[in-house]
């Protein structure tokens, strides 16, 4: 039985079939929704110390509006967390705090001028997740 679901999201447009899939499959098993945002903290330390403050609250801002965009999709209540760190060691620990059953997160993604690209955060978690991680392909467009 499927009681929580956690869906990483990096707010990119091929993010969002994940997003799709893991609000269906709460949605099918009345499981509740917890949607995670992870600022890269190599994104932050990357920068110089007179910009670090101000890259941290725009890419806080963006994760805010990746969660809230989420929780309009969803119509129902999702609980959502900023946080900053490594993502695939945040995912993993956000997955084992929260008592997940599955991670759902896209293959890859990518977020503005940082260009990350999620396909080596999913490796990585499907590698060392405690908990079924459900990866998903953004398909091509037509």
């Amino acid at each position: 039985m499927i009681e929580t679901v956690v869906v990483a999201t990096d707010g990119s447009a091929s993010v969002e079939r994940a997003v799709s899939v893991a609000l269906d499959l709460a949605d099918r098993f009345e499981a509740t929704v917890h949607a995670l945002y992870v600022i890269d903290e190599d994104d932050v330390d990357g920068e110089s110390a007179d910009r670090r403050e101000e890259v941290e609250r725009t890419l806080t801002d963006r994760g805010d509006d990746s969660l809230a965009a989420i929780r309009e999709r969803a119509g129902h209540e999702v609980v959502t967390e900023v946080r900053e760190g490594r993502p695939a060691a945040e995912i993993c620990t956000y997955a084992d705090e929260s008592d997940a059953d599955v991670v759902a997160m896209g293959t890859r993604g990518r977020h503005g001028e940082y260009r990350f690209l999620l396909g080596s955060v999913a490796e990585a978690v499907v590698d060392s997740c405690p908990v079924p991680v459900l990866t998903v392909r953004q398909l091509a467009s037509a």
